[in-house]
């Protein structure tokens, strides 16, 4: 069943070959149509059909000249340098997390005269803990940024 499916398929694809017309109107306004009737004063177009099984692969470009490239080695020691930074930019990253974890943990254990409910405290907490999550983010983020360096 699915065999003679695929078979008629495949007979009646150079069939589905539709016609085109370019139409211009008037004013100079450019359109297409494959709807005959519509067609009429308009110029018939020779389309070829597109044969995608066949189609060719996308060429390469050739670098010009002087295009401009880096060598391997000096690749290497960039991307080594690189590296290094990130580590440098993780490490101080996580001091500065643990110690806005360590400044929020301060906050929420005092309680000022002032807040005589806990929506008070919250609203004093919100910057340490919006300190916090920035931190955590950034680690995140150079963690990520590390285990897609080579």
């Amino acid at each position: 069943m699915r065999m003679s499916l695929l078979m008629v398929l495949a007979l009646a694809a150079p069939l589905v070959h539709a016609e085109m017309w370019k139409c211009v109107d008037q004013d100079g306004n450019t359109r297409y149509t494959n709807v005959k009737s519509d067609a009429k004063g308009c110029k018939a177009l020779n389309l070829d059909p597109i044969n995608t099984a066949t189609a060719p692969a996308a060429k390469v470009q050739p670098k010009p000249a002087n295009f401009p490239s880096v060598g391997t080695d000096t690749q290497r020691q960039r991307d080594a340098a690189r590296r290094k930074i990130l580590e440098q930019e993780l490490a101080q990253e996580q001091r500065e997390l643990e110690l806005a974890k360590k400044q929020l943990a301060e906050q929420q254990g005092t309680r000022l005269g002032s807040e005589k409910n806990y929506t008070r405290v919250e609203e004093r907490l919100k910057p340490y803990e919006a300190r916090v999550r920035l931190h955590e983010v950034n680690v995140e983020s150079l963690k990520k940024e590390l285990a897609n360096s080579r």
